[in-house]
Protein backbone atom coordinates (compact mmCIF):
# COMPACT_ATOMS: atom_id res chain seq x y z
CA UNK A 1 0.00 0.00 0.00
CA UNK A 2 1.22 3.48 -0.81
CA UNK A 3 2.14 5.76 2.08
CA UNK A 4 0.09 8.50 0.41
CA UNK A 5 -3.22 7.03 1.58
CA UNK A 6 -5.80 9.43 2.99
CA UNK A 7 -6.79 9.47 6.65
CA UNK A 8 -10.40 8.36 7.15
CA UNK A 9 -12.75 10.06 9.59
CA UNK A 10 -15.74 8.03 10.80
CA UNK A 11 -18.78 9.51 12.51
CA UNK A 12 -19.68 6.51 14.61
CA UNK A 13 -21.57 5.37 17.68
CA UNK A 14 -24.84 5.23 15.72
CA UNK A 15 -24.89 2.59 17.22
CA UNK A 16 -21.53 1.43 18.56
CA UNK A 17 -21.86 -2.22 17.48
CA UNK A 18 -22.53 -1.10 13.91
CA UNK A 19 -19.45 1.13 14.10
CA UNK A 20 -17.36 -1.78 15.37
CA UNK A 21 -18.70 -3.96 12.55
CA UNK A 22 -17.88 -1.26 9.97
CA UNK A 23 -14.32 -0.91 11.29
CA UNK A 24 -13.76 -4.67 11.34
CA UNK A 25 -15.01 -5.01 7.77
CA UNK A 26 -12.58 -2.32 6.63
CA UNK A 27 -9.74 -4.27 8.24
CA UNK A 28 -10.85 -7.55 6.65
CA UNK A 29 -11.34 -6.03 3.18
CA UNK A 30 -7.98 -4.21 3.15
CA UNK A 31 -5.10 -6.15 1.62
CA UNK A 32 -2.33 -5.84 4.19
CA UNK A 33 0.80 -7.82 4.99
CA UNK A 34 1.79 -5.68 7.96
CA UNK A 35 -0.05 -3.27 10.23
CA UNK A 36 1.44 -0.28 8.41
CA UNK A 37 -0.42 -1.38 5.27
CA UNK A 38 -3.77 -0.61 6.90
CA UNK A 39 -5.50 2.75 6.64
CA UNK A 40 -5.28 5.37 9.33
CA UNK A 41 -8.83 5.71 10.66
CA UNK A 42 -10.08 8.23 13.21
CA UNK A 43 -13.39 7.17 14.76
CA UNK A 44 -15.64 9.38 16.86
CA UNK A 45 -17.78 6.81 18.65
CA UNK A 46 -20.32 9.48 19.51
CA UNK A 47 -23.10 7.65 21.33
CA UNK A 48 -24.49 10.97 22.60
CA UNK A 49 -26.05 11.97 19.26
CA UNK A 50 -29.81 12.39 19.91
CA UNK A 51 -32.07 9.53 18.84
CA UNK A 52 -33.00 9.91 15.17
CA UNK A 53 -36.31 8.10 15.43
CA UNK A 54 -37.37 10.13 18.47
CA UNK A 55 -36.72 13.35 16.54
CA UNK A 56 -38.96 12.29 13.65
CA UNK A 57 -41.69 11.41 16.16
CA UNK A 58 -41.40 14.92 17.58
CA UNK A 59 -40.06 13.56 20.86
CA UNK A 60 -36.46 14.78 20.89
CA UNK A 61 -33.90 17.32 19.63
CA UNK A 62 -32.33 17.34 16.19
CA UNK A 63 -29.18 15.23 15.78
CA UNK A 64 -27.86 17.80 13.29
CA UNK A 65 -25.70 19.93 15.63
CA UNK A 66 -24.06 16.88 17.24
CA UNK A 67 -23.31 15.31 13.85
CA UNK A 68 -21.86 18.57 12.56
CA UNK A 69 -19.67 18.90 15.65
CA UNK A 70 -18.46 15.32 15.25
CA UNK A 71 -17.58 15.90 11.60
CA UNK A 72 -15.76 19.14 12.39
CA UNK A 73 -13.82 17.45 15.18
CA UNK A 74 -12.74 14.64 12.87
CA UNK A 75 -11.48 17.11 10.28
CA UNK A 76 -9.58 19.04 12.93
CA UNK A 77 -8.06 15.75 14.14
CA UNK A 78 -6.64 15.12 10.67
CA UNK A 79 -9.34 13.30 8.70
CA UNK A 80 -8.98 13.96 4.97
CA UNK A 81 -12.48 12.72 4.18
CA UNK A 82 -15.43 11.62 6.27
CA UNK A 83 -17.92 8.77 6.24
CA UNK A 84 -20.76 7.93 8.58
CA UNK A 85 -21.58 4.37 9.66
CA UNK A 86 -25.32 5.04 9.80
CA UNK A 87 -27.97 5.48 7.13
CA UNK A 88 -30.65 7.52 8.88
CA UNK A 89 -28.32 10.31 10.00
CA UNK A 90 -27.79 11.19 6.34
CA UNK A 91 -31.04 13.13 6.69
CA UNK A 92 -28.74 15.74 8.30
CA UNK A 93 -26.06 15.58 5.62
CA UNK A 94 -26.47 19.31 4.94
CA UNK A 95 -25.50 20.09 8.56
CA UNK A 96 -22.39 17.96 8.19
CA UNK A 97 -21.34 19.48 4.87
CA UNK A 98 -21.73 22.98 6.29
CA UNK A 99 -19.28 22.14 9.08
CA UNK A 100 -16.43 20.67 7.00
CA UNK A 101 -14.31 21.40 3.94
CA UNK A 102 -13.10 17.84 3.28
CA UNK A 103 -15.08 15.34 1.14
CA UNK A 104 -17.99 13.41 2.60
CA UNK A 105 -19.03 10.04 1.15
CA UNK A 106 -22.76 9.37 1.46
CA UNK A 107 -23.71 5.79 2.31
CA UNK A 108 -27.10 6.43 0.69
CA UNK A 109 -25.66 7.60 -2.64
CA UNK A 110 -23.09 4.83 -2.99
CA UNK A 111 -25.61 2.13 -2.02
CA UNK A 112 -28.13 3.31 -4.61
CA UNK A 113 -25.36 3.37 -7.22
CA UNK A 114 -24.48 -0.23 -6.34
CA UNK A 115 -28.13 -1.28 -6.59
CA UNK A 116 -28.63 0.51 -9.91
CA UNK A 117 -25.67 -1.42 -11.35
CA UNK A 118 -27.66 -4.64 -10.79
CA UNK A 119 -30.49 -3.27 -12.99
CA UNK A 120 -33.48 -4.45 -10.94
CA UNK A 121 -36.97 -3.03 -11.33
CA UNK A 122 -38.12 -3.41 -7.72
CA UNK A 123 -35.89 -2.91 -4.68
CA UNK A 124 -36.81 -3.92 -1.14
CA UNK A 125 -35.71 -1.50 1.56
CA UNK A 126 -35.03 -2.61 5.12
CA UNK A 127 -34.56 0.60 7.08
CA UNK A 128 -35.67 2.17 10.35
CA UNK A 129 -38.72 4.40 10.65
CA UNK A 130 -36.80 7.68 10.58
CA UNK A 131 -34.89 6.70 7.45
CA UNK A 132 -38.15 5.83 5.70
CA UNK A 133 -39.90 8.97 6.96
CA UNK A 134 -37.06 11.06 5.54
CA UNK A 135 -37.45 9.20 2.24
CA UNK A 136 -33.70 8.74 1.90
CA UNK A 137 -33.85 5.52 -0.09
CA UNK A 138 -37.28 5.96 -1.67
CA UNK A 139 -36.31 9.32 -3.20
CA UNK A 140 -32.92 8.10 -4.35
CA UNK A 141 -34.34 4.95 -5.92
CA UNK A 142 -37.06 6.95 -7.69
CA UNK A 143 -34.42 9.24 -9.21
CA UNK A 144 -32.61 6.13 -10.44
CA UNK A 145 -35.82 4.86 -12.05
CA UNK A 146 -36.31 2.07 -9.52
CA UNK A 147 -39.35 1.14 -7.44
CA UNK A 148 -39.00 0.87 -3.67
CA UNK A 149 -40.76 -2.01 -1.89
CA UNK A 150 -41.42 -1.51 1.83
CA UNK A 151 -42.67 -3.66 4.68
CA UNK A 152 -46.25 -3.25 5.85
CA UNK A 153 -46.88 -1.51 9.17
CA UNK A 154 -46.91 -4.66 11.30
CA UNK A 155 -43.71 -6.02 9.76
CA UNK A 156 -42.03 -2.63 10.08
CA UNK A 157 -42.86 -2.62 13.79
CA UNK A 158 -41.24 -6.04 14.10
CA UNK A 159 -38.22 -4.77 12.20
CA UNK A 160 -37.77 -1.86 14.61
CA UNK A 161 -37.94 -4.23 17.57
CA UNK A 162 -35.24 -6.39 15.99
CA UNK A 163 -32.96 -3.42 15.32
CA UNK A 164 -33.16 -2.30 18.94
CA UNK A 165 -32.40 -5.87 20.03
CA UNK A 166 -29.26 -5.84 17.87
CA UNK A 167 -28.30 -2.44 19.30
CA UNK A 168 -28.62 -3.93 22.78
CA UNK A 169 -26.20 -6.73 21.84
CA UNK A 170 -28.61 -9.49 20.83
CA UNK A 171 -27.47 -11.02 17.55
CA UNK A 172 -28.66 -14.52 18.35
CA UNK A 173 -30.43 -17.07 16.18
CA UNK A 174 -33.94 -15.85 17.01
CA UNK A 175 -33.12 -12.34 15.79
CA UNK A 176 -31.33 -13.70 12.72
CA UNK A 177 -34.26 -15.89 11.69
CA UNK A 178 -36.75 -13.08 12.23
CA UNK A 179 -34.71 -10.62 10.15
CA UNK A 180 -34.41 -13.16 7.33
CA UNK A 181 -38.18 -13.66 7.42
CA UNK A 182 -38.74 -9.93 6.93
CA UNK A 183 -36.31 -9.81 4.02
CA UNK A 184 -38.09 -12.72 2.37
CA UNK A 185 -41.41 -10.90 2.82
CA UNK A 186 -40.03 -8.10 0.65
CA UNK A 187 -39.03 -10.69 -1.94
CA UNK A 188 -42.55 -12.09 -1.85
CA UNK A 189 -43.77 -8.56 -2.66
CA UNK A 190 -41.66 -8.55 -5.81
CA UNK A 191 -38.31 -7.17 -4.66
CA UNK A 192 -35.44 -8.50 -6.77
CA UNK A 193 -32.78 -6.81 -4.63
CA UNK A 194 -32.86 -6.08 -0.90
CA UNK A 195 -31.07 -3.07 0.56
CA UNK A 196 -29.80 -3.56 4.10
CA UNK A 197 -30.39 0.12 4.79
CA UNK A 198 -29.41 0.09 8.45
CA UNK A 199 -25.88 -0.68 9.61
CA UNK A 200 -27.15 -3.07 12.29
CA UNK A 201 -28.69 -5.36 9.65
CA UNK A 202 -25.48 -7.01 8.32
CA UNK A 203 -24.69 -8.11 11.86
CA UNK A 204 -27.63 -10.55 11.64
CA UNK A 205 -28.47 -10.92 7.93
CA UNK A 206 -26.32 -12.38 5.14
CA UNK A 207 -26.78 -12.95 1.41
CA UNK A 208 -27.35 -16.65 2.08
CA UNK A 209 -30.53 -15.82 4.01
CA UNK A 210 -32.49 -14.69 0.93
CA UNK A 211 -33.14 -15.84 -2.63
CA UNK A 212 -32.19 -12.67 -4.50
CA UNK A 213 -29.42 -10.10 -4.14
CA UNK A 214 -28.63 -8.48 -0.80
CA UNK A 215 -26.88 -5.12 -0.99
CA UNK A 216 -25.41 -4.24 2.38
CA UNK A 217 -24.99 -0.49 2.77
CA UNK A 218 -22.22 -1.23 5.25
CA UNK A 219 -20.24 -3.31 2.77
CA UNK A 220 -20.71 -0.81 -0.05
CA UNK A 221 -19.43 2.01 2.15
CA UNK A 222 -16.51 -0.16 3.31
CA UNK A 223 -15.43 -0.71 -0.30
CA UNK A 224 -15.81 2.95 -1.27
CA UNK A 225 -13.93 4.05 1.84
CA UNK A 226 -10.94 1.81 1.14
CA UNK A 227 -10.78 2.80 -2.52
CA UNK A 228 -11.21 6.54 -1.88
CA UNK A 229 -8.50 6.43 0.77
CA UNK A 230 -6.12 4.79 -1.69
CA UNK A 231 -6.03 1.46 0.09
CA UNK A 232 -5.67 -1.96 -1.51
CA UNK A 233 -9.10 -3.60 -1.64
CA UNK A 234 -9.24 -7.40 -1.38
Amino acid sequence: MSDTTKTVGVIGGLGPLATLDFFERILRRTRAVREQDHLRIIIDNNTKVPDRNAFWRGEGPSPGPALAASAKGLQEAGAEFIVMACNTTHAWEADILAAISVPFISIIDVTIEAVADLRPEAVGVLAVDACLTAGLYQDGLKKAGLRAVLLNADSQKTFMELIYRVKSGDSGEVVRRAMATLARKLEAQGAEVIIAGCTEIPIVLTAEDIEGELVSSTDVLVERTIVFAGGDLK
